[in-house]
């Protein structure tokens, strides 16, 4: 065994065996650079062709935060352009260029929540009123902001204000609330409306502008409120009525042929009311 040993370290030249040893570096031939770069432009070329493929084509459009006069040619524009896309190759400028002439659209958020369907959510700054202040008016958008500059070519209700405001959005409660009940009313409504109140006694109070008041009451619920509100304006039977109570949507109550004095002694709102 020890003369095995004196050979093999012998044979050596005197040093200790080592079972593996790092080398020095040597270029890689260039077979297998091409090789490698082969595999890598494969793989692109088919990421390329997977992404624009049918396996990910948009098939389903939804839609959310639409509330102004275009919502049907806007969702036509948006949805006739995502048809167009795959859900690994979004484009938001091609989206943003198809509802480009409809003034109201700010901004475009898209997100991909299945192979085959996204979502498109619309920011909106559609003006639903006119609030008027000491010294002064401003639009308002339907999220509250106070929009510079006026609103051409839509007649808007007036929303009173107490004082002037402090801030770029409309703050106090009851004009909140007012805002929040013009904000969902159908928009071929608003140049209707001549102004919108809040009382402590009816809460949200809106005036047609040639028609009867409207008491929605608490700011929920307005949807129901509003399909109830014009459910009972088409109705022969509410011709003349001087208000109609909407506080609860599934019974509506119309007053009819109440005068504005009358209607000021029974203690219903006369439309003066402020924020």
């Amino acid at each position: 065994m020890t003369t095995d040993r004196r050979t093999q370290s012998e044979a050596l030249g005197g040093r200790r065996a080592v079972p593996w040893r790092l080398g020095p570096w040597r270029p890689r031939p260039l077979w297998t650079v091409l090789v490698i770069a082969s595999v890598c432009g494969c793989g692109w070329l088919c990421w390329m062709w997977f992404r624009s493929s049918t396996f990910v084509q948009v098939r389903s459009v939804k839609i959310t935060g639409l509330a102004g006069p275009d919502i049907a040619q806007i969702r036509s524009a948006l949805t006739g352009a995502a048809l167009q896309m795959t859900t690994l190759d979004l484009s938001v400028a091609k989206l943003e260029a198809g509802v480009a002439r409809f003034r109201f659209v700010q901004s475009l958020a898209v997100s991909s929540i299945s192979a085959h369907a996204i979502v498109i959510h619309v920011a909106e700054q559609v003006p639903v009123a006119v609030a008027a202040y000491p010294g002064g008016t401003r639009v308002v958008a339907a999220d509250g902001q106070l929009i510079a500059g006026g609103a051409r070519g839509v007649r808007l209700p007036k929303l009173p204000l107490a004082q002037s405001p402090s801030e770029p959005v409309v703050s106090a409660a009851g004009a909140r609330a007012a805002v929040a009940v013009l904000a969902a009313a159908p928009y071929a409504l608003i140049p209707h409306i001549a102004n919108a109140t809040w009382t402590a006694q009816h809460g949200v109070v809106v005036q047609l502008r040639k028609g009867p008041q409207l008491y929605f009451g608490p700011a929920v619920e307005l949807g129901r409120k509003w399909r109830s509100a014009i459910a009972v304006l088409q109705n022969r039977y509410s011709a003349g009525a001087s208000y109609i109570v909407v506080t609860d949507p599934v019974h509506p109550a119309a007053g009819v042929g109440v005068s504005a004095s009358r209607a000021a002694a029974l203690g219903l709102a006369t439309g003066a009311g402020g924020g």
